[in-house]
């Protein structure tokens, strides 16, 4: 099947063309028809294999006929990261370049003014940051109740970020009526609850295998101790014939020092994470997609959907502590059916991790030793029991053992029974009744009495703030008027005579 078989107009078929694709992938050849139907669609697959096209050559099919209106969109994509948001609107230019179709990205680290004169003039496609978004929203800015298609990406990715508070806010705020889009390559139960709540009767599209991986990208294992690491990663760079390559940190301080020391052995090398200016970012990215540089040390903000082709490594320095992180990471190698090898380099306390990681993918990740490296073995004393998603195990499993085992409902019972059968001493029963007798017999203490109302009128005020502080006890006051009568009680009253 190709594009041609399924709908899309020539305008949009030559725009592909010039593109160089020519067969759409399953999850592209399955998502388009159902969007282009009118369906909400729920779409799992692997990461590369096309799903942002999936969701974009449908929606520029649609938004060819009609108009935006200023400060309308008419639709409208959420994505978790400004990386991820920016290639979607490549995209567009790359597919709608034949279409007249008006495009905003609203990211952060971005002018405000810039972004809404953009607005002000009509865009057809939103592309935005939920922060960001929620900034134009609460400004005014922006209203959001023309907006027909609403696309959440990677939205296994938005839980983990924390951005579903504020999805829930712009959800409540758009049409009822509209298209809803959900593409991710995983899908936690979560996820599902979240989807029912935003979707109307789905289309659910799996082309793949939950959490799997590509069979494209070669995995290996590599366990050496804490201080060998870098050894390690700069024996595999010399040893690999790496033509460009991600190199994954877990901690934002740990990519700089890395990065440094990748550049004093002599590696081409920039560093990429979140606490970056918007700017650094964009042309850091830059020159790694130019090939200027061939190593990119990053956190796991280029692990969702970043398309750059041709990427021959990826090389986990750290175990990612989500398991799902993994399958994002050396995702993006073996791309779009070419050949990639990912490399993980874990140390014996990571036993845990990787454990939860070969569970989600299913089978064992096998293990190498690099040249002139030591290696080491996991420690697999710490895993057991039952794993909470990502990775994190509960306890350790209990020892086997012969006995029963006791629970607290079988020891009640038993301690009742033995209490029933112990013999009462004469002691203790003769010094029970002498101490409820002294009990009855104990006079109870006498309430306090209160001073009685004295006019302290003369007192000093010093004197009479002490007394009465709030924290004294409340003083006992006489009921009715006392000795002060009102006047109109003594004043005399005529009676009328009765006739």
């Amino acid at each position: 099947m190709g594009f041609s078989d399924l709908g899309l107009s020539p305008d949009l078929l030559r725009a592909i063309e010039d593109a160089g694709y020519t067969t759409p992938t399953p999850i592209q050849e399955q998502a388009i028809p159902q969007v282009l139907m009118g369906r909400d669609v729920l779409g799992v697959a692997q990461t590369g294999t096309g799903k942002t096209a999936g969701f974009t050559l449908p929606m520029i099919e649609i938004l060819g006929k009609g108009r935006a209106k200023a400060r309308m969109p008419r639709s409208l994509i959420l994505e978790p990261t400004r990386e991820l948001a920016a290639q979607v609107a490549e995209n567009f230019e790359k597919y709608g370049k034949y279409q007249k179709l008006n495009m905003a990205l609203l990211i952060g680290g971005v002018s405000f003014a810039d972004q809404e004169k953009k607005i002000d003039r009509g865009v057809d496609v939103l592309i935005a940051t939920p922060g960001r978004l929620l900034d134009h929203f609460g400004r005014g800015k922006i209203l959001l109740q023309d907006v027909k298609i609403l696309v959440i990406d990677e939205a296994d990715r938005m839980l983990d970020m924390g951005f579903i508070p504020d999805i829930e806010r712009i959800v409540g705020v758009l049409p009822k009526i509209r298209r809803t889009l959900f593409f991710s390559a995983t899908m936690a139960p979560e996820i599902r609850k979240l989807a029912d709540k935003f979707l109307m009767n789905p289309k659910e599209i799996s082309v793949a295998k939950q959490a799997s991986t590509a069979d494209t990208v070669a995995q290996h294992l590599v366990v050496v101790g804490s201080k060998a690491k870098r050894e390690a990663l700069r024996s595999l760079i010399r040893s690999e014939n790496v033509k460009n390559a991600f190199i994954f940190c877990n901690r934002k301080r740990d990519i700089g020092t890395l990065q440094k020391s990748l550049v004093q052995h002599g590696f081409s090398a920039v560093a990429l994470h979140g606490d970056m200016t918007q700017p650094a970012r964009t042309e850091t990215l830059a020159k790694f997609k130019n090939n200027e540089v061939s190593l990119l040390v990053c956190s796991d903000v280029a692990a969702r959907g970043l398309d750059i082709q041709a990427v021959s490594h990826v090389f986990n320095f750290d175990v990612p502590s989500n398991a799902e992180d993994y399958v994002h990471r050396i995702g993006r190698t073996g791309r779009a059916g070419m050949t990639g090898r990912a490399y993980t380099i874990a140390t014996p306390e990571d036993a845990k991790y990787v454990a939860a990681i070969e569970n989600l993918i299913g089978k064992p990740i096998p293990r190498i030793t690099p040249d002139d490296v030591d290696a080491e073995e996991l420690d697999m004393s710490d895993v057991g029991g039952k794993r909470r998603r990502g990775g994190r195990s509960k306890g350790k499993p209990e020892a086997k053992t012969d006995e029963p085992k006791k629970t607290a409902s079988a020891e009640k019972p038993a301690a009742k029974k033995a209490a029933k059968d112990k013999p009462v001493s004469e002691k203790s029963t003769r010094e029970k009744p002498a101490r409820e007798k002294s009990a009855r017999t104990e006079p109870r203490p006498e309430a306090p009495r209160h001073e009685p109302i004295r006019d302290r009128r003369d007192e000093p005020k010093r004197e009479r703030d002490r007394r009465y502080s709030r924290d004294d006890e409340p003083v006992e006051v006489t009921a009715g008027f006392g000795d002060d009568v009102p006047a109109f009680l003594l004043r005399t009253v005529k009676l009328k005579k009765s006739a």
